[in-house]
């Protein structure tokens, strides 16, 4: 089982990105979906989480220009990322909880990471 992250890259201050992550392999079941960040120097942060229904929360600094989504047939998570600013600027790594086909409880796996640069 394994997260794939894909979208990061080089923006300038109030442009958009859109990152997506899939999740492949022997699943069974796929819980909560989640976005993080690690910024140069700081701990990584939570950036928005959403659940299999649907439901979502976002981190105050993101909130109203962040929008993740998930297609559940396509085991994905989305992050939209509007009006970015020097601030986002981190590597976003995508988690989720998941449970395999021989495991009887779920656990939490991570994406590679990828890097947005967001210029002033």
């Amino acid at each position: 089982v394994q997260l794939q992250a894909f979208g990061g890259g080089l923006v300038q201050a109030g442009g958009s990105l859109r990152l997506s992550c899939a999740a492949s392999g022997n699943i069974a079941s796929i819980g909560d979906m989640a976005w993080y960040r690690q910024a140069p120097g700081k701990q990584r942060e939570l950036v928005a989480k959403i659940t299999h229904g649907g439901s979502t929360n976002y981190a105050d600094l993101v909130k109203d220009r962040f929008t993740i989504s998930r297609d559940n047939a396509k085991n994905t998570v989305y992050l939209q990322m509007n009006s970015l600013k020097p601030e986002d600027t981190a590597v976003y790594y995508c988690q989720a909880t998941m449970r395999r086909h021989w495991d009887f409880s779920c656990s939490n796996y991570w994406g590679q990471g990828t890097m947005v640069t967001v210029s002033s």
